[in-house]
């Protein structure tokens, strides 16, 4: 028997007011990346609580070495497959590379495109401070965001490589502020990535909106990993704040092989696999 909680009985539609009040009675949040139906229809049946439609799909689905590449077309293609199998998920689609930072037009209609277009319910953005009051216009304009700070892909080229972000004294007080401004400028929720665990749970507590936390250690009000890493879809080394739950590389290579010898073999298809003159 399974010693797993189920996913949970609940089938209301969730929406930023339940992200509120999860963080209020100290529920946490459960989040996990989708790029397509299938793994958006495997995270609903699972009970995820928040569904991001990352633009690690760069890495992971597209074959890039980093999320640069990817554009703005590609992110609107892959969320609005997510949407058509998800429904008591929240959705929130990340905005790629340079698509929130040439004006504030720009930025409107880039946005707009992921929620008409793409179906998602809600916009993620790296970037502290300096993005705050672009934050305050999208809200302004009835466009739910999430912050994104810390360790930040998009920036990976500035910051000399994937580095854990906070941890002298100058640039952990940029993040708290960074916080406090996202959260001024009515973000509902800031993803904390590779900060060290103890200053994730000061900016937890220092704020009223949830933190989804990865590589951030336990303490954030919720926690996200990239789907391939969480079920371990991809071979070979992974950071060290993944925890794999399945080995779905090697299972679904073992069962590629099984089949490609049965077809060699002539072993398939069989009868069973066929069909007959009958009508």
């Amino acid at each position: 028997m399974s010693t797993h909680a189920p996913p949970p009985a609940d089938p209301v539609k969730l929406r930023v007011t339940h992200f509120a009040a999860m963080k209020r009675e100290a529920r946490r949040i459960a989040v996990a990346t989708a790029y397509d139906a299938i793994t958006a229809a495997w995270c609903e049946r699972a009970g995820i609580d928040l569904i991001l439609v990352g633009d690690s799909l760069g890495n992971t689905a597209l074959g890039y070495e980093t999320t640069i590449p990817v554009r703005l077309e590609a992110m609107l293609h892959h969320a609005a497959a997510v949407a058509r199998a998800a429904r008591r998920a929240f959705l929130v689609g990340d905005m790629p590379f340079m698509t929130c930072r040439v004006s504030t037009e720009q930025t409107l209609v880039n946005c707009a495109r992921m929620i008409q277009e793409g179906g998602m319910e809600a916009v993620k953005l790296e970037g502290g401070s300096e993005v705050a009051p672009m934050v305050e216009r999208l809200v302004t304009a009835g466009i739910p965001v999430m912050g994104h700070i810390g360790l930040l892909p998009q920036s990976v080229h500035q910051r000399g490589g994937y580095r854990v972000q906070g941890r002298d004294q100058q640039t952990a007080r940029q993040l708290r502020d960074s916080a406090r401004d996202l959260e001024l400028a009515g973000a509902f929720s800031i993803v904390l990535e590779g900060i060290p665990a103890p200053l994730a749970a000061e900016i937890t507590r220092s704020i009223q909106i949830p933190t989804i936390g990865i590589g951030a250690g336990p303490d954030c009000d919720g926690q996200v990993l990239v789907l391939s890493d969480l079920l371990g879809m991809i071979d070979g080394p992974r950071p060290k704040f993944v925890k794999s739950y399945a080995t779905l590389h090697d299972q679904a290579a073992a069962a590629l092989a099984a089949y490609a010898d049965d077809v060699r073999a002539g072993r398939f298809p069989t009868a069973e696999h066929s069909y007959g003159a009958e009508a």
